[in-house]
C-alpha cells in the first residue's frame, strides 16, 4: 500500500512513518482494500479555500476528504485524499483542553472513514462514524501506534 504524506503547512509537522502507521491500521481495522491514499497537512487558508470551493462554506474546518475509487479499478484502488488542518487542531485543543496532536490523529481517522463510506450528516450516520472513530482510536492505542511530531 502506498501512503503518501504531504506537509504543506508549518504549525505542526509529523514523522511520515507515524502517519503511515495510523493510516495503515485504520484501513486494516475497517477491512478495506487500498492500494494508495494521500494525507495532506495544510494551513487554515488552504482548508478554507477547499471548504469554500467544494462545500460552499469558507469557514475553517478540521479535515476534508475526497474519495476516489468506490470499487477497485483493474485491481488497484486509490482510496482518495484527506486534507487535515493542524492549525484547527491547535485552536480546538486550546479552547477545549485537548492535546492538539490527539486531535490531528482523530482528524486523520475521521477523514479516512469518510473515504471508506462513513458519513456524519444524519444522526444515525454520525453515531456509526463516532463508533468507528472510537474503535480505530482504541486499536491504534492498543498497538501503541501514535502520531509523532517533528520538533523544529
Amino acid at each position: 500500500m502506498i501512503i503518501n504524506v504531504i506537509d504543506e503547512q508549518n504549525a505542526m509537522s509529523f514523522m511520515p512513518d507515524s502517519v503511515q502507521g495510523i493510516v495503515a491500521e485504520v484501513i486494516r481495522e475497517e477491512n478495506q482494500k487500498c492500494d494508495e491514499v494521500t494525507i495532506y497537512f495544510v494551513d487554515t487558508a488552504t482548508i478554507c479555500e477547499l471548504h469554500e470551493q467544494f462545500f460552499d462554506d469558507p469557514s475553517p474546518t478540521d479535515c476534508i476528504s475526497f474519495p476516489m475509487d468506490d470499487e477497485p479499478l483493474l485491481d488497484y484502488r486509490i482510496l482518495g485524499d484527506v486534507f487535515v488542518c493542524p492549525e484547527t487542531a491547535i485552536a480546538y485543543g486550546i479552547s477545549h483542553g485537548k492535546e492538539p496532536i490527539k486531535e490531528v490523529e482523530l482528524y486523520i481517522i475521521h477523514g479516512l472513514l469518510h473515504l471508506m463510506g462513513y458519513d456524519d450528516i444524519e444522526e444515525n450516520d454520525r453515531k456509526a462514524m463516532r463508533e468507528a472513530e472510537k474503535r480505530c482510536i482504541a486499536k491504534i492505542k492498543k498497538l501503541n501506534i501514535h502520531l509523532k511530531q517533528i520538533i523544529r
